[in-house]
């Protein structure tokens, strides 16, 4: 099914938005298992198939970000390697520098050059601006930058 012809109820997308809202204010305190409650809940909201819905995108994306940060790199990878497969996952920056450091962070140097690759030819260098060095001088020893 094309994720352009999905409409969403109205309730459930304002009540998935607000736990979202909820989520982010917790992410940007640092309260990370806090927020993934928050993103987990709207994620149960998302109907079925959840990976033609263009919101299990950017839930995804936000539960990978806050297990990144809690250091959980196992769930961080498989949920983002899941965000890739929902509308408009392959080719997110964001998405795909996430998923080279936790790549890089496990020890798979080839597929976290290919993954940093992506997330700096969608967004360039000020992508990586806020992010630990390791990771732009990283792609620097494999691609010209």
């Amino acid at each position: 099914m094309n994720s352009q012809s999905l409409q969403m109820d109205d309730t459930v997308y304002n009540h998935l938005n607000r736990l979202c809202e909820a989520g982010n204010r917790l992410t940007e305190q640092g309260r990370f298992d806090a927020a993934v409650t928050q993103f987990n809940d709207a994620w149960e909201l998302v109907p079925e198939p959840k990976k033609d819905w263009e919101a299990s995108t950017w839930i995804l994306t936000a539960i990978g970000d806050c297990y990144f940060h809690l250091r959980d790199l196992k769930s961080a990878r498989s949920v983002l390697e899941y965000a890739m497969q929902c509308p408009g996952g392959v080719g997110n920056p964001f998405i795909h520098l996430r998923l080279g450091q936790v790549l890089l962070d496990t020890g798979e140097a080839d597929a976290a050059a290919d993954q940093l690759m992506r997330a700096y030819m969608g967004a360039g260098a000020e992508l990586f601006a806020a992010e630990d060095p390791q990771y732009l001088r990283f792609l620097g020893t494999r691609a010209q930058l």
